[in-house]
């Protein structure tokens, strides 16, 4: 059986590995990951777990053979719950899922928790691999520091910045991710002020030829390109554009197989952009990042791709 850990909204990326799953006749079980609270019937010891759904369907550690941690949500805490006892809550079922969790650290997983973990957690990280396997990356800052800011500004931005946070905000409804990235210019750097309560990345701004998608399985790519040269981030185009298909440079291609072989990442979705003045920047790879429009619109195998690398991983681990 292969266990996915999702949320109670997501759809169409899950829904076509369920589907190609189930046409091979290889059982699997959906775990909400912000269901895993009092919806939940839970117990974990040093060597297994039980878990029985908010919808009464029962899963033992023993039958699970390879795991998707495809998107966490969190934990949904009880509106009725006093205030006083939410940290609490929280606190018990967030260690209660974590160790769950590494009771399952030795079977595949299509990557591996923790290098996801330490790599999504980590931009600089990131950059630092990217930079060390031969891929160009824009001069970076994080800080909180606003005299640093401004000094970085006039020495590597030529009078126009990138700033973002450095992990995601929000969730719309359906497990969407809603990113936070502005333009920075010379008029708009006094409001920086506040800078403190908000530490943010600040890079060049790039002008860009357009932004790339990549989808890296295991050596596979597949990659979306889009005109989004308007736009700080494609994301915040909502919707006015369309995506095509797109061939790597065969040195692009080698740089990133590289860097992820080095994160431990047999999967992730990776943002580049080609700049108008050749050059393919790396800007993050996300272990968890969004595919289903390469797949809904250039036709593209990725969920199928995703379970074949696990399956054979499985086969191989029996």
């Amino acid at each position: 059986m292969i266990l996915c850990i999702t949320h109670s909204k997501d759809f169409y990326n899950i829904d076509i590995f369920f589907e190609y799953l189930a046409s091979k006749n290889i059982p699997y079980f959906r775990l909400n990951s912000d269901h895993m609270n009092h919806f939940q019937k839970i117990s974990v010891n040093e060597h297994s777990f039980e878990l029985t759904d908010e919808s009464g369907n029962t899963i033992h550690s023993k039958d699970i053979k390879g795991i998707w941690h495809r998107k966490a949500w969190g934990i949904s805490v009880p509106e009725e719950l006093d205030e006083d006892y939410k940290k609490v809550f929280l606190g018990g079922y967030g260690n209660l899922r974590y160790n769950l969790i590494t009771i399952l650290e030795d079977i595949p997983w299509i990557n591996p928790y923790e290098n996801e973990r330490k790599i999504d957690g980590n931009k600089m990280l990131q950059l630092k691999l990217a930079g060390k396997n031969h891929l160009t990356v824009p001069e970076t800052l994080f800080s909180n520091d606003e005299e640093k800011i401004m000094a970085f500004f006039h020495e590597f931005c030529n009078g126009k910045a990138v700033a973002k946070l450095h992990s995601l905000t929000a969730k719309t409804m359906n497990g969407e991710n809603l990113i936070s990235t502005m333009i920075i210019e010379e008029d708009t750097l006094e409001h920086l002020s506040d800078i403190a309560y908000c530490p943010m990345i600040f890079q060049p701004y790039i002008d860009k030829e357009y932004e790339l998608r990549i989808v890296y399985i295991a050596g596979e790519f597949f990659a979306g390109k889009i005109n989004n040269s308007e736009n700080a981030d494609w994301r915040l185009a909502r919707g006015n554009y369309a995506w095509s298909a797109y061939e790597l440079p065969e040195n692009v291609k080698t740089g990133l197989a590289s860097m992820m072989k080095e994160m431990g990442l047999y999967i992730g979705a990776i943002d580049m952009i080609k700049g108008k003045d050749g050059e393919y920047y790396f800007l993050e790879v996300n272990p968890q990042g969004e595919w289903g429009m390469l797949q809904k619109e250039l036709g593209f195998p990725i969920a199928e791709r995703i379970a074949d690398n696990l399956i054979k991983r499985i086969n191989i681990h029996e």
